[in-house]
């Protein structure tokens, strides 16, 4: 199984985890949207690749959750 770690700051990704949209790429100050994005994937899983945008098969679970894109592989959380 493939498994790829998730970027954990604005500054790795080029798409938003949370809304699929172009990242501003961490150029200060964030946008507001995307701040409210990052505050969000703090607590639920990322729905977008953040790597193609791509829309993401997520799994939930009690113990945590797993998310997988058809083209970079599965990610867990922590």
């Amino acid at each position: 199984m493939n498994r790829v770690p998730l970027p954990t700051g604005p500054t790795t990704a080029e798409f938003c985890g949370h809304c699929g949209e172009p990242s501003d790429g961490g150029a200060p100050p964030p946008s507001h949207a995307h701040r409210q994005c990052q505050e969000l994937l703090q607590l639920e899983p990322p729905r977008y690749c953040r790597e193609c945008g791509r829309r993401l098969k997520v799994q939930v679970s009690p113990l945590g959750w797993w998310a997988a894109c058809s083209r970079h592989g599965r990610s867990e959380a922590d």
